[in-house]
């Protein structure tokens, strides 16, 4: 089922107002412009992060969903930071076997890592017997 028209242009400007206030989880405007009118696709890697490049090679990247610099494979690492001058859309790069896939840093979240003992942790540290002894010159 359609939506009746007039909420249609209303999801038109509440998306473009979204997009100049809270710029801080999307590209901003400029970038959009900026990518449309000199950028030129380079690749887009698995987690459909899209990668750009200008004539004066400027290199950029358009996240897909988070804003997360840590979601940059190490293939478009090197390139988007000037390392290499070829893509890995360009060659047959393939990830070293060590490589682990991305992880989101979940730092500030209820997900994040809790040691035992730590302020917000769940457990308990368990105490030691003998305790603590300080050190003497």
């Amino acid at each position: 089922m359609r939506a009746p028209r007039h909420f249609e242009g209303f999801e038109y400007v509440k998306n473009f107002l979204l997009q100049f206030f809270t710029w801080w989880h999307t590209n901003t405007l400029a970038t959009r412009f900026f990518t449309w009118r000199k950028g030129e696709k380079v690749g887009e890697d698995p987690a459909g992060n899209i990668y750009y490049r200008s004539a004066d090679d400027r290199r950029w990247v358009i996240y897909n969903g988070e804003i997360d610099a840590s979601s940059i494979p190490s293939g478009w690492h090197g390139w988007i930071h000037h390392r290499t001058d070829v893509a890995p859309s360009e060659e047959n790069y393939e990830a070293r076997e060590w490589e682990l896939p991305h992880v989101p840093n979940m730092t500030g979240t209820p997900l994040a890592y809790r040691p035992a003992g730590a302020i917000g942790g769940q457990t308990k540290r368990e105490d030691k017997v003998g305790g603590y002894e300080a050190w003497t010159p």
